[in-house]
C-alpha cells in the first residue's frame, strides 16, 4: 500500500507549548509554528506520503502552511486534539477515497522522511499500528489503513490505551527523529542534537542566549 494522507493537528500557537515558555519567551508561539512547519516539510519529503491535511484554528499557522501547499481545514469539532484529527481524517478520504490516513503530532522538528518511510513500510502490514514516543509514555504517530475507521487516542498515557485497544505497536530500527516530540526544553535540545529543520533552526537562531 502506498499513497498515505498524513493528517497534523495544529494547536493555536498562542497556547501551544507553554512548558517552553521560561525559556523561549516572546519567541514560544514561533517556536511552536516552527516545529509544524518542519513536520509538515518532512511529511510531504517522504514518497510514501500523498497528501498533507493539518487541522487548525490558528491562521497564521493555516497562512504560512497553505502556502507550502499543505490542505488546511478548520478544526470545525473544537472539541479538542482526537476529535480534530478525526475532522482531518474524514477531510482526507473526502479528498482520495479509501486512503490510508496516519495522524502525525506536529511538535516533531527533527522528523526525516526516510525514517517516515520505515514507519509507513511497516504500518502497511497492519490495519491500525502507532508509534510511541520516545519517553515510551506518549504516542507520536498513529497508522489506519484504507477503510479503516480514524479513532486515534492521543493523549495522557497514550501508548498503553493504543496497546490496550489492540493498536499495533510498530518498532522498526533507527526512528529516533520520529519518537522525538518536544514539549520541555530537554526534549528541544535532543532534538537539536539529532537535527532540527530549517524553520526550527531559524528561529533558535533568533533566541538570543
Amino acid at each position: 500500500m502506498s499513497g498515505w494522507t498524513a493528517v497534523v493537528p495544529v494547536k493555536r500557537t498562542d497556547v501551544a507549548k507553554t512548558r517552553l515558555s521560561p525559556w523561549a519567551g516572546d519567541r514560544r508561539a514561533a517556536l511552536a509554528l516552527a516545529f509544524a512547519r518542519d513536520t509538515v516539510a518532512a511529511l510531504h519529503a517522504c514518497a510514501d506520503v500523498g497528501d498533507v491535511v493539518v487541522v487548525t484554528d490558528d491562521a497564521a499557522a493555516a497562512h504560512t502552511l497553505r502556502a507550502g501547499g499543505t490542505v488546511v481545514v478548520a478544526d470545525e469539532p473544537r472539541r479538542g486534539l482526537n476529535p480534530a484529527l478525526v475532522h482531518g481524517a474524514g477531510a482526507a478520504r473526502a479528498r482520495r477515497e479509501g486512503v490510508g490516513v496516519v495522524c502525525v503530532s506536529a511538535d516533531l522538528p527533527a522528523l526525516r522522511p526516510d525514517e517516515v518511510g520505515r514507519v509507513l513500510a511497516e504500518a502497511s502490514r497492519h490495519p491500525r499500528s502507532f508509534v510511541a514516543d520516545a519517553s515510551g509514555v506518549g504516542t507520536t504517530v498513529v497508522a489506519f489503513a484504507p477503510g479503516v475507521t480514524v479513532d486515534p487516542r492521543f493523549g495522557a498515557r497514550s501508548r498503553a490505551r493504543h496497546r490496550f485497544l489492540g493498536v499495533v505497536e510498530l518498532g522498526p530500527a533507527s526512528i529516533p527523529s520520529v519518537r522525538r516530540d518536544v514539549d520541555t526544553l530537554v526534549d528541544l535540545w535532543d532534538a537539536v542534537r539529532l537535527g532540527v529543520g530549517p524553520a526550527t533552526r531559524a528561529v533558535l537562531a533568533q533566541r538570543d542566549p
